[in-house]
């Protein structure tokens, strides 16, 4: 979901960037368990990636809407549990990951000295 890093800069619009990221998770969570119950499934049988790749594709029909009729929007909405219920877990017994990290560190090192200092020995460096 794309919170590896956070784009804000202050605290309050950090805390708030953290909170949106948690509800689109459970509001996610919900629209998969609410598909598993319909189709009769396990929740963690249906994938979380094709779930989301699903609510971006109907997207577009959803903002389309906007004030139509009730069964219109109810018949979308079961549509669009019926095109997430689609997206399975595959079954693979003998599977195992070892837990690594993946992402490459920063070839940079940090930032242990003031700004100003750095720039001084960097000057000085190249004279």
């Amino acid at each position: 979901m794309q919170m590896d890093v956070l784009r804000c800069k202050t605290p309050e619009l950090v805390r708030k960037e953290i909170w949106t990221h948690i509800l689109a998770y459970n509001l996610i969570r919900t629209i998969i368990a609410q598909a598993a119950n319909t189709h009769y499934l396990e929740p963690r049988t249906i994938r979380f990636k094709g779930a989301i790749q699903t609510l971006e594709a109907f997207q577009p029909l959803i903002a389309a809407q906007g004030d139509c009729i009730s069964t219109r929007r109810r018949s979308l909405y079961d549509q669009l549990l019926d095109a997430v219920a689609t997206h399975r877990v595959a079954d693979r017994p003998d599977r195992f990951e070892p837990r690594q990290r993946k992402c490459r560190q920063k070839k940079y090192d940090r930032m242990m000295k003031p700004r100003n200092q750095l720039k001084r020995d960097m000057l000085k460096r190249v004279r």
